[in-house]
């Protein structure tokens, strides 16, 4: 199994998830062009994804969703109720490839199984997804969480035992506290059903590290109120005492292997998934 993420941040979201079953991307929420270029930068394309699955209703992770079912018709699996939120038109193209789902559901691609959890985010709806691939009698399991207010039980439950997860680390509070957002956003983004910091990220990291997990990259990072290596920084500092983990941190427009290590040496720039690559080797 190979994941990246492709897109990260408040301007659009999109990760990607290959097994010798099926390609497939969560969320699309930058455009379609935006989408087949980063597809295209890992030596893939729309043309091959299999499903989208879409997190929640906010437009940046659906941006790009009608202009590619008009063009590619790609299965795309989402709760109703995100859909009711999102879908405003009944003549949207959409419609015609859209599959609708309660909260928690389960989708097969022959050894490969998609699975939804809820998450706290303040949204019509929202959830997070694990992929399970079994070959030859083992199961690698990826686990993605971002948009979440809080660590809950269907969190836990879900990503418990991940090889490798995608983990919101949204803002530093400090950062966020002394920043230029308004006194209502401010306390939007710290509740229970607004964005994970890099403290709580850190130590949900440390609880799943004990828990078998050696890959993590953190995502969702604000522009305005985290920096990459303030985050990188944070979660490493909690893993520290854990062996062979591997921690990366998505960038907004560059694809990023899930399994990728950056040092605290490592600037944050546009040729960091190169790098990762050369790690990779």
């Amino acid at each position: 199994m190979t994941a990246y993420t492709l897109y990260s941040g408040s301007s659009g979201n999109c990760i990607y998830v290959k097994t010798e079953d099926a390609e497939i991307l969560f969320d699309a929420g930058v455009s379609a062009r935006a989408v087949e270029k980063g597809l295209n930068a890992i030596g893939s394309s729309l043309s091959n994804i299999h499903a989208i699955f879409v997190t929640h209703e906010h437009s940046d992770h659906v941006k790009g969703l009608e202009v590619i079912s008009k063009k590619y018709h790609i299965p795309t699996h989402m709760t109703n109720i995100s859909a009711r939120a999102f879908i405003r038109s009944p003549e949207a193209s959409l419609l015609n490839d859209l599959y609708l789902h309660p909260s928690v559901f389960s989708v097969k691609f022959g050894n490969t199984t998609v699975r939804s959890f809820a998450t706290p985010h303040d949204s019509a709806a929202s959830v997070g997804y694990t992929v399970e691939y079994e070959h030859n009698g083992e199961i690698k399991k990826f686990g993605l969480a971002t948009d979440i207010g809080h660590i809950t039980e269907e969190i836990t439950q879900a990503l418990v035992g991940s090889d490798s997860v995608v983990i919101e680390a949204n803002h530093d509070v400090n950062m966020l506290l002394s920043g230029p957002y308004p006194y209502n956003l401010k306390l939007r983004i710290l509740s229970d059903r607004g964005h994970l910091s890099n403290e709580n990220c850190a130590d949900f990291a440390k609880f799943l590290a004990k828990n078998g997990t050696k890959n993590f990259v953190l995502a969702h990072l604000s522009k305005e109120n985290n920096f990459a290596p303030i985050a990188e920084s944070t979660v490493r500092s909690a893993l520290s005492e854990f062996e062979d983990i591997h921690l990366a941190v998505a960038l907004p427009t560059t694809p990023i292997l899930v399994g990728c290590d950056q040092s605290s040496e490592i600037h944050y720039v546009t040729d960091q998934y190169s790098l990762c690559r050369k790690y990779q080797r």
